[in-house]
């Protein structure tokens, strides 16, 4: 039985005798195949001498593709004297470098990575350098967008995180018991998450209003299609627009279902929006939610009123009046432009 060594023994010597019978055409074909890989993968490949002279190049794409054949005379002087100083250590040293490198161009900036080896004659001295260069604009461009977004992620979520930590303490401010605090807590997180989830499907762009108003009563009528009525404008709102202006219909749908029209198998929400005059000729959006109410409704201050009349206005810089009389109710929340747009 043969050992493994011999038979890697064999398998070298068949590939040896394979190369020394047509040992012209292999090199040519395998230059070829260079080549192609070069020019296939972007990479630009120089060889100078000690002198840094050029002695030959290939696939030398722009900006290398120049007069100078390094790019020295598309640089800036501080530029090309880093990447001499990087070859001439490489020279003296033997040791290999790594350069990244930003060309303002047209379009911006291209960034590249280069690579400085030394080239070893058989006796080991140093007989030129072999600089590489690809080009990693778009691997830049890419990492620059997610640091961006993953910014905004951050900021969003602290953001959301302010709001979660101000509902919970007006909640557990206007609660009388442990029980009635988790169940109205649990309602406005579950509130504050149907509104995050259209903004997220919306990459962070926002929701639009008609949906956001149908989301928030749907999740407190059998059949919003009926119990809703919808008019007016249906603009886009922004994330922060979106979680607060959520956030009121939320309250709005809950008082509803205990003393408005959601209590009542025919009962009906009208919610209308209109563009109006705003701050400085700047116009702005008036939301209206009325509703007819039923015997039994409470009057006292509870958060639903104050997040009504005073959180969700001041977090859009708006104003808001809550009104309720014997049979009616009626909030009017006014939005300035800031908060969203009109598609």
């Amino acid at each position: 039985m043969r050992s493994k060594a011999s038979e890697k023994d064999d398998t070298e010597r068949r590939s040896d005798e394979v190369i020394a019978m047509h040992p012209a055409e292999s090199g040519m074909q395998l230059g070829r195949a260079l080549l192609h890989a070069l020019h296939n993968a972007g990479i630009s490949v120089l060889y100078q001498d000690r002198e840094m002279k050029t002695v030959w190049a290939r696939n030398m794409r722009a900006p290398w593709a120049s007069e100078t054949a390094d790019g020295k005379d598309l640089l800036s002087p501080a530029q090309a004297e880093r990447i001499g100083a990087a070859k001439r250590k490489v020279v003296e040293t033997g040791n290999a470098d790594r350069l990244e490198l930003g060309i303002p161009d047209n379009d911006g900036v291209r960034w590249f990575h280069i690579w400085i080896d030394a080239d070893r004659s058989d006796s080991g001295e140093v007989q030129g350098v072999v600089t590489t260069m690809v080009e990693t604009t778009e691997q830049k461009r890419r990492e620059q967008t997610l640091k961006t977004l993953l910014r905004e992620v951050s900021h969003r979520s602290k953001n959301l995180l302010a709001i979660i930590q101000s509902i919970a303490t007006q909640t557990g401010r206007y609660s009388e018991t442990l029980g009635d605090f988790l169940t109205r807590f649990r309602g406005r997180l579950q509130s504050l998450a149907s509104s995050q989830d259209l903004v997220t499907s919306s990459n962070w762009r926002g929701a639009a209003l008609r949906e956001l108003v149908s989301g928030q009563v749907g999740r407190y009528s059998a059949d919003p299609g009926r119990s809703l009525r919808f008019d007016g404008e249906n603009p886009y709102l922004n994330p922060n627009a979106a979680l607060h202006i959520g956030l009121a219909m939320h309250e709005l749908a809950v008082n509803s279902v205990s003393y408005g029209a959601l209590s009542r198998p025919d009962g009906r929400i009208k919610v209308s929006a209109r563009i109006v005059a705003g701050s400085e000729t700047s116009p702005g959006l008036l939301l209206i939610w009325a509703e007819k109410t039923g015997a039994g409704r409470r009057d006292e201050k509870r958060f639903g009123s104050v997040a009504l009349e005073r959180v969700v206005p001041t977090s859009l810089n708006g104003s808001a009046t809550l009104d309720i009389n014997e049979d009616r109710l009626e909030y009017r929340l006014t939005i300035p432009r800031g908060n969203f747009e009109i598609e």
